[in-house]
């Protein structure tokens, strides 16, 4: 029965080291030779995942957690907060001294300058402090947009803005989605493009932003070095990535 499988990158395709396993390489082919589709799903852009899309040779993807989805190379679905929402929360941000980063496909712009909480979880993807432009968001399309403030402050704009998800991805940024939006919704989408069955998806993941994957698809696999709710609402918990976890695990589930 032919699968259709969609990897988060951080944690579950890449490992501790931001490195591809080449016992992961090598499951993702033969279960592609095995007849099943592989896709990505991950928080990051698509610029962001340029090198893993062609060393893999995949062409489908939902990226920003759900916000900008291609199938096979054509872009199907796209979703974005409101200029407007995305203003007063610029606004909000401001009175606190907290900064932001706007993302699309191709870059990603700061709204200020010298904040070491962006150098340094920026530094964790191994990409440098972007060029700033606090206005980018008002002349060019952004998909995501990352506010920078610690977790005891995340409440601040949980409370003001309660249409908005903010998902934590490190001690210093969450990502902000529009009410909805997931990893989860973008699969669907994408799925429903091509009249395929939820049933016969399996997700791999390993993030808060891959809980409502994991909870949505046909079967979630958590990796074992993934958060606790992902574990938690995952049907199957994996080897931990350093340890040839996805391998193990799709070989087990006979992908290939």
């Amino acid at each position: 029965m032919k699968k259709f499988l969609f990897f988060d990158v951080d944690g579950t395709l890449y490992n501790s080291k931001k490195q591809l396993p080449q016992s992961a390489k090598e499951a993702i082919f033969k279960a592609r030779e095995n007849g099943h589709e592989i896709a990505i799903a991950t928080g990051r852009a698509p610029f962001m995942i340029a090198g893993i899309l062609e060393e893999l040779q995949i062409d489908t993807y939902v990226t920003f957690n759900g916000q900008y989805v291609v199938y096979k190379g054509e872009v199907i679905y796209t979703n974005q907060i409101a200029n407007e929402t995305l203003m007063e929360i610029l606004q909000f941000g401001e009175q606190h001294d907290h900064p932001f980063v706007f993302l699309n496909e191709k870059e990603m712009i700061a709204s200020k300058s010298g904040y070491s909480e962006i150098e340094e979880s920026l530094a964790t993807l191994h990409y440098p402090y972007p060029t700033i432009d606090e206005n980018y968001y008002l002349h060019t399309p952004v998909y995501q947009t990352l506010v920078f403030a610690k977790e005891h402050e995340q409440v601040l704009y949980e409370q003001q803005f309660q249409d908005i998800q903010f998902v934590r991805w490190h001690p210093y940024s969450c990502d902000m989605l529009p009410s909805g939006g997931s990893k989860a919704l973008g699969i669907t989408k994408l799925i429903e493009h091509i009249n395929f069955e939820m049933e016969d998806v399996i997700a791999f993941g390993d993030g808060l932003n891959d809980v409502e994957m994991l909870r949505d698809v046909g079967l979630g696999v958590a990796m074992e070095n993934g958060h606790d709710e992902a574990k938690k609402v995952a049907a199957i918990v994996a080897d931990h990535v350093d340890q040839d976890g996805l391998y193990k695990i799709m070989k087990e589930l006979k992908l290939f």
